[in-house]
């Protein structure tokens, strides 16, 4: 049955039903406008009109928020059209056969005009009116309003909320899938807002339209059955203003439950709970309901009132307070259960497991209590989007993707202090103020604030906590001031740089192979594992990271590691001969490609010297006298900082024979100096040396 049915392409009857049954709807909609209806069809359009208003404020009462009906701003355009619709062909009916009686319109124009006004047509058009006021006055206003308030501030908002995604995303409390779903659902929420405010127009405009065709039936009928159909005065009113009256009513019924809908919706709030358990949870509380059953009796008590009215009201809301009241006893009493219980797997249980010891997050950054505030109530703080900042540009720099930082408190640490582990190890400690800026002073600066005087934690340069107030007077004078999120930041980021070979694994190694495999598949294959195995591949990688060579350029590496490959290179070696070919890639991030690039060299003297003691240790270590090592490491510092605070990166140029060694020893004092080696350089860039270091307590 199935081949039979796929041969002749009706496999899917159903779902091609389910498709095209929209369109035809919406084609006879417009249909219905320019066609005359017989009667039957016209009542049993009435009918379903009702039913699809009806069915339409259900579901908008049984929404648990407003996304979960999405579907609604086309849904009311649809129900609106569907109204105009039958407005246009109940009066060509009520035009065109109004003169045959009451009952020429069909039944439910004929049952709403004759049994909703009684026969009066006065209190017809003022029922009549009376419902277009509600409707259009006070629900189809105030919901058009809150629609265009919701907009404004969700489209507001979505900036914040996108940066609350990202902060969960990078500090591991949601996974890709997760941070998709929710990401999809703030563009869906800004849509589905947007909508709904140009949707509650369509209320709006059909309430004055009821209005229109209501003076339009009767002033048309009444000019139609006097000048056409000769009719006398008394029975061309009976029949037209009956008609108009009734054909007003039966459409008018339907529009205000969906304007009622329409208000319901764009005023919910998102919830677990529909919105009769939501409102019976919030209202059905026992202090509400006693004061209004005290108040019931005390009316039912004056004289002149109507007691029997007062009293029962007031017996039947002292019976609610009361049942209120158990059921708030029986919750608390359950709430101080699992407070025990909770109490007593905390306290009470001598287990420790492994999850209350390790920690097995890559990075982790740990707050003092007074330090919260920088992460904000949802992890949507100013901390978390500078976090967010520096884990995407460190990544771009180095070349892979960082793991999440996780930020959490720690009550072990005093209050203004934080802590950055690199796993379980502590990697950078210091104090911030959150009340308070970090003002560093420039070169010119000459006046002292007044503040606590302490030192940069990322550069170590002498700056001042200073109050908030004493910001611009600071800036005036020449310092440089910083927020004390920025701190943090910034002390962040150069962890990561250093630390960076200790964040790579494995698992990032192989992710970042199979990123290449999509475009050179061959090249990936040919190499990994055959060549170079991959725990072989990661430690090259780490080596290369340790003194912040990018590795973004991962074909460069794999084809070089081919040839490598067969001269049984140690790692470090490996890394070492890897380095020439991607060192241009350090470079241009330390200075822009016009630009010289800012050195430091050596003298020739102690160049020879130093090159002269790794040839004769033949082991390639570089081992130097105490006092000699001191004045070599405080003369580059010193220069260091001085490029520091010019806002250069310091970068020191000596021969490939001592690059290695001599860079080990100066990455143990001084962290962020960048040591090439001559043939590292590019032949077509610039250089302009700034300081030659010899050894003695002064440099050129």
């Amino acid at each position: 049955m199935e081949m039979t049915l796929s041969r002749f392409g009706l496999d899917n009857i159903k779902g091609n039903l389910a498709r095209g049954l929209m369109p035809v709807g919406i084609l006879v909609l417009v249909a219905m406008m320019v066609l005359p209806l017989p009667v039957i069809m016209l009542d049993t359009f009435f009918v379903l009109n009702i039913v699809t208003s009806l069915l339409i404020l259900m579901v908008a009462l049984h929404t648990n928020r407003p996304l979960d009906f999405s579907s609604f701003p086309s849904l009311l355009l649809i129900a609106t059209v569907l109204r105009l619709g039958l407005n246009v062909a109940s009066t060509r009916v009520v035009l065109g056969e109004g003169h045959n009686g009451p009952d020429a319109a069909g039944k439910m124009i004929e049952a709403f005009g004759a049994f909703v006004i009684a026969g009066n047509y006065a209190v017809g058009i003022f029922v009549f009116v009376i419902l277009v006021i509600i409707n259009l006055v006070v629900i189809t206003r105030g919901a058009g309003r809150i629609s265009e308030v919701s907009a404004r501030f969700t489209l507001d908002a979505m900036p914040g909320k996108q940066m609350a995604i990202d902060a969960d995303l990078n500090a591991g409390v949601l996974d890709n899938e997760e941070a998709k779903r929710r990401r999809a659902d703030i563009a869906a929420e800004a849509d589905f807002y947007g909508a709904m405010d140009g949707a509650s127009k369509f209320v709006k405009g059909d309430a004055i339209a009821a209005i229109l065709i209501l003076i339009i039936n009767i002033v048309g009928g009444l000019i139609i059955g006097l000048s056409q159909h000769d009719l006398p005065v008394g029975i061309a009113a009976q029949n037209y203003i009956l008609l108009s009256i009734g054909d007003g009513l039966v459409a008018q019924i339907p529009s205000l439950m969906l304007a009622i809908a329409t208000a319901i919706i764009v005023t919910r709030v998102s919830s677990s709970q529909d919105m009769a358990e939501h409102i019976g949870s919030q209202v059905n509380l026992s202090r509400a309901w006693f004061p209004v059953a005290g108040v019931l009796l005390l009316l039912g008590l004056i004289p002149g009132m109507p007691s029997m009215l007062f009293l029962p009201a007031a017996v039947v809301g002292a019976y609610i307070g009361y049942r209120a009241m158990q059921r708030e006893k029986l919750a608390t009493e359950g709430e101080g259960a699992e407070a025990e219980e909770a109490y007593q797997a905390d306290h009470g249980s001598e287990q420790v497991t492994l999850g209350d010891i390790v920690d097995n997050a890559p990075v982790s950054l740990q707050l003092g209590y007074g330090l919260i505030d920088l992460v904000g109530s949802e992890e949507s703080g100013p901390l978390i989007s500078r976090i967010t900042g520096i884990r995407r540009q460190v990544s771009r720099s180095l070349g892979f993707v960082l793991p999440a930082v996780r930020v959490r408190d720690d009550l072990n640490l005093p209050a203004n202090r934080y802590r950055i582990r690199v796993g379980q190890k502590i990697v950078g400690e210091d104090q911030v103020y959150t009340d308070k800026f970090l003002a560093i002073p420039g070169d010119d600066v000459r006046v002292k604030l007044d503040g606590i005087e302490v030192r940069d934690p990322s550069f170590g340069m002498e700056a001042v906590w200073i109050e908030a107030h004493m910001k611009t007077d600071a800036e005036a004078r020449g310092y440089v001031v910083v927020t004390p999120e920025s701190v943090i930041a910034t002390h962040l980021s150069q962890m990561l740089y250093k630390f960076a070979d200790e964040l790579i694994g494995q698992d990032d190694v192989q992710h970042l192979c199979d990123n290449l495999a999509e475009t050179s598949p061959s090249l990936v294959q040919s190499v990994v594992p055959k060549l170079v195995p991959l725990h072989q591949l990661t430690a090259i990688l780490r080596t290369l990271l340790s003194e912040r060579m990018p590795i973004s350029d991962l074909r460069q590496i794999l084809e070089n590691l081919a040839e490598l490959s067969t001269r049984k290179l140690s790692i470090a070696d490996t890394a070492e001969a890897l380095r020439p070919g991607l060192a241009s890639l350090q470079i241009q991030q330390i200075a822009p490609l016009n630009s010289p690039l800012p050195v430091i060299t050596l003298s020739a003297d102690m160049e020879q010297m130093m090159i002269s003691m790794v040839r004769q240790n033949g082991e390639g270590e570089l081992i130097l006298e105490n006092n000699f090592a001191t004045r070599l490491l405080t003369n580059i510092a010193e220069v260091n900082d001085e490029m520091t605070a010019q806002n250069k990166q310091a970068v020191m140029v000596v021969s490939p024979a001592i690059r290695r060694p001599l860079a080990g020893i100066i990455r143990q004092h001084i962290d962020d100096i960048i040591v090439l080696s001559f043939n590292e350089l590019p032949d077509t860039r610039k250089v302009d040396v700034v300081a030659t270091i010899n050894g003695e307590t002064d440099q050129s």
